[in-house]
């Protein structure tokens, strides 16, 4: 007798925002569109406390770190801030960073974008250079504030793969083009993480923990614009979706 199997359920930590009076939760809908297109269903989580964080574990078969505007505080990594003009998100710092290891450790899928990236970093003991375009042999990884969407997520620059990773088993092509909107990245990565892939200047532009007790994968770049019409998007969703699924079959659904 065929069951009806339920989709994955995949965990995505909000942003906080201040609008008009009153605090929000928000996370954007690019996001939640790309956990659609993996093939699950995209659960937005506020501010955790300390006592909620087993049981949303037990609701999870995969988590999304999302990017956004804000940046991890570099208290975490022991510096002081770069750019005050630059917004933070304290509250999404204070509970994601002690999340992210636990995540790992149960082997529940993560992907993680852009500031999400930066934050598995952190919260793993690696550091974050604060203002990429002000390195020396850098290129600027910025994206422009006045140009249209379209033209802020169109292709910026390649990606080159590294052999033997997480991004090798998923992608035949050693390089393939990518978006860039970011003005800080890995520094100092964290010691049991790997490099997937290199942008031309050398810097990180995806890196895994192949320790870990489950499929995760960070990207610097950001897949989830119109993830769907993107080939490279297609391919990383899939893959996410599949660990996804592969988890809930595991440790939810009943041997058939």
């Amino acid at each position: 007798m065929k069951t009806n199997k339920q989709l994955p359920v995949v965990l995505v930590p909000a942003c906080n925002r201040q609008l008009g009076h009153h605090p929000f939760h928000i996370a954007g809908k690019k996001y939640i569109d790309f956990v659609r297109l993996a093939g699950c269903v995209p659960l937005v989580v506020p501010n955790a406390l300390d006592e909620e964080v087993d049981a949303l574990l037990a609701l999870a078969d995969g988590v999304m770190l999302t990017g956004s505007p804000s940046n991890v505080h570099p208290r975490h990594f022991d510096e002081g801030v770069h750019n005050p003009e630059l917004p933070l998100d304290a509250e999404r710092d204070q509970w994601t960073l002690p999340f992210i290891p636990k995540v790992l450790a149960r082997g529940i899928p993560m992907f993680a974008i852009c500031r999400g990236a930066q934050e598995t970093n952190v919260a793993l003991g690696g550091s974050l250079h604060q203002a990429v375009q002000e390195l020396a042999g850098m290129a600027d990884h910025r994206a422009d504030n006045d140009a249209p969407a379209e033209q802020q997520y169109g292709p910026a620059h390649e990606v080159e793969v590294v052999d033997g990773g997480e991004l090798s088993r998923i992608f035949d092509e050693a390089r393939f083009a990518v978006n860039s909107v970011h003005a800080q990245a890995v520094n100092r990565l964290a010691p049991q993480l790997r490099v997937e892939a290199r942008a031309p200047d050398g810097l990180v532009e995806s890196f895994s923990w192949p320790g870990a007790a489950g499929f995760n994968l960070c990207v610097q770049w950001h897949p989830e614009w119109q993830a769907a019409q993107n080939p490279v998007s297609v391919k990383l969703a899939r893959a996410f979706g599949e660990a996804c699924r592969n988890y809930r079959q595991q440790h939810r659904e009943p041997p058939s």
